[in-house]
């Protein structure tokens, strides 16, 4: 058994299948799969489902994960202790991004190249999910840092956070749309939109967490008849008469020609938040640790916005 070979077991199973594994290990695939089948004839039992569409570990392989993670994990340490005497930093730091988030209150690209320019040796894999399945990998330790959404202000256990995003999530309204006739000033009681049709980001997102949240406190289901990552279009959908766009103030992309009108949802006020998640424990590499200090020094502090810029 070979510290590779577990290297190879383990990128396939995150990556799903040998052809995405082979890509990023820059290996030929047909060496990869002789590789892992040679570990297998090794151990004397599979690793690896190879039957369905994507490759899965088999019942033995899920029980040999952590325990190659932990090899391979060691064998990083040897080598980062080394490193530290000579001031060098290398690794791998995967850091994952909620889908739609983080990129219009952060330049997340710019500051990367910024990282990667002071440490040309640390390779960064940034992923983007949905925050419900980057929470499991984070804690799971798939993930070393995140950019979650979330519907609560307090981490989940196993978790520390940092809020970046913490504003009140508003209803974005087309003119003309039957809610205006029972609206006065700039804010809307989230009953008004019981049976709305409504307009959000999808399931897994900590915006669209809240609202669930939110009208399960009000007694009611939200009728989302259309969902999509990227918070701009929500805003332009409600704009052709779609529905109710519900999304964070000043985070919501609406266009600025008098097309939509922007009111506060209250009673119960529901806030979308957005939060820089680590383990509690801190990353377990220096080279995350290094990036994950840079990124809370780098982040902009959360400026709650009070009143939304209503627009009529």
């Amino acid at each position: 058994m070979e510290l590779r070979q577990l290297r190879y077991f383990v990128s396939v199973v995150e990556e799903g299948g040998f052809t995405r594994a082979a890509a990023r290990l820059h290996l030929a695939q047909p060496g990869l799969s002789a590789q892992i089948r040679q570990l297998e004839k090794e151990l004397g039992q599979p690793l690896l489902d190879r039957s369905g569409r994507s490759v899965t570990p088999t019942e033995v392989g899920r029980a040999v994960l952590p325990y190659a993670r932990a090899a391979l994990a060691a064998a990083d340490a040897v080598r980062q202790t080394v490193d530290a005497y000579t001031g060098l930093l290398r690794g791998r730091v995967t850091l994952g991004l909620v889908s739609g988030g983080a990129g219009h209150a952060f330049d997340i690209a710019g500051f990367l190249a910024d990282f990667h320019e002071d440490h040309p040796s640390v390779e960064v894999a940034l992923t983007e999910d949905t925050t419900e399945r980057m929470r499991a990998a984070l804690l799971a330790g798939e993930l070393d840092i995140a950019f979650l959404g979330t519907a609560v202000a307090e981490p989940p256990p196993g978790a520390a956070f940092q809020l970046v995003i913490d504003v009140p999530l508003v209803a974005l309204v087309a003119p003309g749309d039957p809610l205006l006739a029972h609206v006065d000033g700039t804010t809307v009681p989230l009953a008004a939109l019981r049976d709305r049709p409504l307009i959000c980001l999808p399931r897994g997102t900590g915006v669209r967490a809240a609202l669930e949240r939110g009208c399960a406190q009000a007694g009611f289901r939200p009728r989302v008849t259309f969902e999509a990552a990227a918070p701009d279009v929500p805003a332009r959908l409600a704009a052709r008469g779609l529905g109710v766009a519900v999304l964070p103030a000043g985070e919501d992309g609406s266009p600025s020609d008098g097309r939509l009108r922007t009111l506060r949802i209250v009673e119960p006020e529901m806030r979308g938040r957005l939060a820089l998640a680590w383990q509690a424990t801190g990353p377990s590499s220096p080279a995350a640790r290094v990036l994950l200090d840079r990124l809370r020094e780098a982040l902009p502090k959360p400026r709650p916005i009070e009143e939304p810029a209503g627009r009529s």
